[in-house]
């Protein structure tokens, strides 16, 4: 384990050396799998960067500050996640996938997990994890509910029309936005997608996710389809709390008219 985490902690090690001597840096965390250390030979780092004086969005500025952490050959803003303030980069030597978020000490206050504060100036990061909660966003079964079938009868149409690969993007994204993460909540989780889905869903429902995977023709994609409905119709009736509506008439409608392509 320790000569997996060695490039990780040589590239944080450097890091912390870049920014302890400046004076507007108030902190440095890590978040994802070194929280929960299961960090292996195929994890990127997660890094949380709070200074006193807001970085982010400024992408100049953001690439600016970290090329002092180790050789980046690449960057890009979070623009496609919708976080201006998260610079995804590749760095050389050894070639590294690095997360880091810019944030000032108030932003810090709203998080979806307790980082790892690997430095720190006068405890600062550490008072505002005590003195507050992370909060994953929860799961919202309406939202879903109000846009499964919607989005099944337009994977529908996009069969009929033989417009295959698109079809398959879009039962991609249903099982990254909606079937990936109703089975992480079954077994207790969080919503996180389809994110290590292999080794923690039960066998009958991983069997049940492969289903959905179609080829490139119209036989596997309406095959896939009806098993994207049933994996979804199962665990909304487990999961979902009473409170929400159930589109019975849309799902009806769109099953009827998957029988006519």
């Amino acid at each position: 384990m320790q000569t997996i985490l060695q490039p990780f902690q040589t590239f944080i090690d450097k890091a912390i050396e870049c920014i302890q001597n400046d004076p507007e840096t108030i902190g440095l965390a890590i978040g994802g799998s070194w929280i929960t250390k299961t960090v292996d030979a195929y994890s990127d780092i997660d890094l949380v960067l709070v200074t006193n004086q807001p970085i982010a969005p400024d992408l100049s500025q953001m690439r600016s500050y970290t090329s002092r952490f180790g050789s980046m050959l690449s960057s890009f803003r979070g623009d496609h996640v919708g976080e201006l303030r998260l610079l995804i980069a590749l760095y050389e030597s050894p070639l590294l996938h690095v997360d880091i978020k810019f944030l000032t000490l108030p932003e810090f206050y709203q998080r979806v997990e307790d980082p790892i504060i690997v430095w720190e100036r006068d405890g600062l990061l550490t008072s505002v994890i005590q003195q507050s909660e992370a909060q994953y966003p929860p799961f919202d079964f309406q939202w879903a509910e109000d846009r499964f079938w919607i989005w099944v009868h337009y994977t529908a149409l996009k069969i009929g029309r033989g417009e295959y690969f698109e079809a398959m993007d879009f039962l991609s994204f249903v099982r990254n936005v909606v079937l990936g993460p109703m089975l992480h909540l079954k077994k207790g989780g969080l919503p996180r997608g389809v994110r290590r889905i292999e080794t923690m869903a039960d066998p009958a429902d991983l069997e049940s996710l492969r289903s959905t995977i179609a080829r490139p023709d119209r036989d596997s994609l309406i095959d896939s389809l009806q098993a994207c409905i049933r994996l979804y119709s199962e665990s909304r009736d487990l999961l979902a709390p009473d409170t929400v509506h159930r589109h019975d008439a849309a799902q009806m409608a769109v099953q009827n008219y998957l029988t006519t392509l």
